[in-house]
């Protein structure tokens, strides 16, 4: 059964939604830009069988404090504080685009706090084309300025996120979501290049791996998950 919860760290209250057994290995899953915990609930069913799952609403999106404060690097203190505060690590962790980002930044920079790693359609840091999105019509269930300085960041990337993915130690499966995906697949597939001991599946079904196909998403992440 899901629970709605909330954490003061750092000065900004985070949402998180929670699942599984109490005594399971901890797994902490990170959203996609614009995105919220409600966007796991197709495959988290799958994955609480055997651990206890934690999803986040990263700062500026649902449920979590909109500070107007924003950067991926927040975004993973954030989180690392989130862990601390519930004593929890080593930590299995999952990354959807954005939350990719979060994740593989949290790795680097701290990788005695992941265990295992699964990247889901994330590619490699490097610069690409900028552009200007445009805002939705209507009421947004996050932080429009959030997206705008995440847009810059993900555009003009910190050239250390590159030279810093040889830091990360944990096993990690980077999935893609193949030619239907918008994003890069090479640049997915160099990410797992670089990471040391990376592993690519590919997934073909688009961006959203695990909101388009659940079944396989969770039949290749529990296998990891699960490997000794």
């Amino acid at each position: 059964m899901v629970t709605q919860h909330s954490l003061a760290v750092g000065g900004i209250r985070l949402a998180y939604r929670l699942w599984g057994p109490p005594d399971a290995p901890p797994l902490v899953l990170l959203h996609a830009l614009g995105e919220s915990a409600t966007d796991w609930e197709v495959v988290v069913p799958a994955l609480a069988r055997s651990r206890r799952v934690y999803a986040l609403d990263l700062r500026g999106h649902g449920r979590s404090d909109w500070p107007g404060e924003y950067s991926l690097e927040l975004m993973q203190t954030d989180v690392l504080r989130f862990l601390n505060a519930l004593g929890l690590g080593p930590v299995d962790l999952i990354g959807h685009s954005m939350g990719g980002i979060v994740a593989y930044l949290l790795a680097e920079n701290c990788p005695q706090r992941v265990s295992r790693l699964v990247l889901e359609d994330v590619s490699t840091p490097r610069p690409r084309e900028r552009t200007t999105p445009t805002r939705p019509d209507g009421t947004l269930t996050f932080d429009w300025e959030m997206v705008l300085a995440v847009r810059r960041q993900i555009d003009v990337p910190d050239p250390g996120w590159l030279e810093r993915l040889g830091r990360i130690t944990a096993k990690t499966l980077v999935l893609a979501g193949g030619p239907r995906s918008h994003v890069p697949q090479d640049g997915v597939a160099e990410l797992a290049r670089r990471i040391p001991g990376g592993r690519l599946v590919t997934v073909p079904v688009g961006h959203l791996i695990h909101q388009a196909a659940p079944e396989a998403f969770t039949e290749a992440v529990s296998a990891f998950l699960e490997e000794q």
